[in-house]
């Protein structure tokens, strides 16, 4: 027996005095009312009504458990309504800078076919983790080596010069020659999204080897300032292929190191990290950056 509902026609019956006016308020049909009601009776082994053959009314014993019949069903009413309420309510998701409007309008939009209002914030790598740790907000797709994450983006160097038909830029062509040790020297700019040890320090150590300056390996305070920098000189943006057509530079591999962004899914709980998980991997890809049907 369903309690809850045979008390709303409980209720119901109690407060019109007849099956079947009580039976439409209810929206249930008259036999449905009857039969709800004599199974809270039998629940309860005791009459809840004396009927006649035109009307009824509560015995001694229905008057001292209609309060309690009516606190339930407010409960239940109010639960559903809670119920709506917690399903539009947004899920904040941390996500990385990095992610264009467009595709992150199409997460939102999937998302919304699985029930699930997100809340996109986007934030740094650092900051991703530190707002899922602090509850700030309720899953992250945070920065981890690519091959532990479940999506990977490669990355490249970008420069607003055609390369020409070179299938890669090698690092140690940035290295100055002994006529140029007196010219700037090319700097290659990371984003604050690749100031982390599995991308800067790969980095940096290819630079070491092949001899380029310290500071020819620059983090820039925002990818508005690199690319700034990039479109102003002859320095190479470490980068996606989707973030360079974006940007309108052009994009090739590292030529000596195979580099990649890794992103997995963390979360405060368990339900709220299978939340983000459910949804299509391919558009989560795609708003990170990797190239479509790659995802």
């Amino acid at each position: 027996m369903d309690v809850v509902e045979a008390c709303k026609a409980f209720v119901a019956v109690s407060g019109h005095g007849s099956f079947t006016v009580g039976a439409a308020a209810a929206r249930i049909p008259q036999s449905v009312a009857s039969r709800r009601v004599a199974a809270l009776e039998r629940h309860f082994g005791a009459r809840l009504f004396t009927r006649t053959s035109r009307s009824v009314a509560l015995t001694p014993f229905g008057r001292e458990m209609l309060p309690s019949a009516r606190r339930l069903v407010d409960l239940a009413e109010a639960m559903e309504h809670d119920a709506e309420r917690a399903k539009l309510r947004p899920f904040r998701l941390a996500v990385p800078e990095v992610c264009a409007p467009r595709p992150l309008a199409r997460l939102v939009s999937d998302a919304r076919r699985h029930d699930l209002e997100l809340d996109p914030r986007p934030a740094g790598p650092v900051e991703r983790a530190e707002l899922v740790r602090t509850l700030d907000v309720r899953a992250a797709l945070v920065a981890v080596p690519p091959d532990e994450g479940a999506w990977r983006v490669p990355l490249g160097l970008a420069g607003h010069a055609d390369p020409g038909a070179i299938s890669a830029v090698y690092v140690e062509t940035l290295r100055a020659g002994r006529a140029e040790r007196t010219t700037r020297r090319r700097r290659i700019r990371l984003q604050p999204e690749d100031d982390v040890p599995h991308v800067r320090d790969r980095l940096t150590r290819l630079c070491d080897a092949v001899g380029l300056q310290p500071s020819q390996v620059v983090v820039a305070a925002s990818l508005v300032a690199a690319t700034a920098d990039v479109l102003a000189s002859t320095d190479l943006l470490l980068c996606s292929p989707g973030q360079a057509d974006e940007l309108g530079l052009h994009w090739r591999p590292v030529g000596e190191l195979d580099l990649a962004r890794g992103y997995a899914v963390t979360a405060g709980s368990r339900e709220d990290g299978r939340r983000i998980r459910d949804l299509p991997p391919a558009v989560i890809g795609h708003c990170l950056g990797i190239p479509a049907g790659e995802a």
